[in-house]
């Protein structure tokens, strides 16, 4: 894919770029480039650009604006000690969205097109990523990257769309716990469900994240930090939390992580899945009931629970509270935080890379 590039004439200048990545946050700056791909039944994939960054202009009866045509990836790039950057599984991130755009009925981005997108808008915007000191909480900046893909045609007839239009930006992102990880408490909801068999529960869509709202409100209403949904069928079996998922280690040290099928296959999860077998842990993907969460933990049988999400990477799982009252938090985090360390000391250059899942951009 050739991609032409179009410099910002009034790139962020370095004063307010220093202040920006002293203190980034998560999804309030933006790079100073991005990256638009166009699709046509008739030319494909073509007019590859970067450009400045900035606002869209969309007719309002453009299709996604009406039907949710849409799908994204969320995914970083890691500055290193040496000042190399470098993305985790990026192809990873881009077969998913091919299952992704199978799902929605789009056209299906090549996966080495996505890399290739996705690195050339980082080698454009590459004083973007933040260096990371060794003070606690301070070590884990990153560039968040959001590729996503939208129907751009405007038609409101209910059809996959003919024209698509693929994009990746890019905002500088804070470490996700400052001062040290926390456990996440997390509420039952036995109201709602995030997807049903059949649906769109293991694609990596908007409305997804927008069925989860509700759920994720009641939740911090009850003082909760995330939401755990159950299964359409029998209201019964754990799928996900509202942007993680979940594992469960046991007292023999194999560890339970829910099917997929109706939730997201987390990048994280799966490279989980794979570390954990090299540390010595089997893990097991299959239905798991609620009921086996609250004995598990009753019974001493469950010694740890763990979260996990690109954002946080990986995060112990404290209390469980719902209508039926409150399952405490495992006693121990050491797995969980085994886990952790080595994850994240391979996205930051700290550890060896014995997978080969980083991938060098700069």
């Amino acid at each position: 894919m050739q991609i032409s590039t179009t410099a910002n004439p009034t790139p962020v200048d370095d004063a307010r770029l220093a202040e920006i990545l002293a203190n980034p946050g998560f999804g309030q700056h933006f790079t100073d480039h991005m990256l638009t791909v166009e699709w046509t039944p008739e030319d494909g994939w073509h007019a590859a650009r970067i450009e400045p960054y900035g606002p869209l202009t969309l007719d309002p009866a453009t299709a996604v604006l009406h039907y949710a045509q849409e799908t994204f990836e969320g995914m970083k790039a890691y500055r290193h000690g040496d000042g190399s950057i470098w993305t985790f599984r990026p192809e990873q991130n881009a077969a998913r969205m091919v299952r992704s755009s199978q799902r929605l009925a789009f056209p299906e981005l090549p996966v080495e097109d996505f890399v290739a997108c996705v690195d050339e808008l980082v080698r454009a915007d590459q004083r973007w990523v933040p260096e990371n000191s060794s003070d606690q909480g301070q070590g884990e900046k990153s560039l968040y990257l959001r590729p996503f893909m939208f129907a751009s045609e405007v038609f409101l007839g209910v059809r996959p769309a003919q024209h698509v239009t693929f994009m990746v930006i890019a905002s500088p992102a804070g470490a996700y716990f400052k001062g040290g990880v926390t456990p996440v408490n997390l509420w039952l909801s036995e109201t709602f469900t995030r997807a049903g068999r059949g649906g769109m529960g293991a694609a990596k869509t908007g409305g997804n994240y927008a069925a989860s709202l509700a759920a994720q409100r009641e939740a911090i209403e009850k003082g909760c930090d995330q939401v755990v949904f159950l299964d359409d069928q029998e209201f019964r079996y754990i799928e996900e939390l509202g942007g993680m998922n979940l594992f469960f280690v046991h007292a023999d040290g194999h560890i339970v992580t829910p099917e997929t099928g109706t939730i997201l296959e987390g990048i994280t999860r799966a490279s989980i899945i794979e570390l954990a077998g090299k540390l010595g842990h089997a893990v097991e993907e299959r239905k798991f009931s609620i009921d086996e969460w609250r004995d598990g933990v009753a019974s001493g049988e469950i010694t740890e629970i763990f979260a996990c999400g690109t954002a946080a990477v990986v995060t112990p799982v404290g209390e469980l509270r719902s209508p039926q009252g409150v399952t405490p938090a495992p006693a121990s985090t050491d797995l969980t935080m085994q886990i952790r360390e080595a994850l994240v000391g391979m996205q930051f250059g700290r550890a060896e890379d014995t997978f080969g899942w980083m991938h060098r951009v700069v």
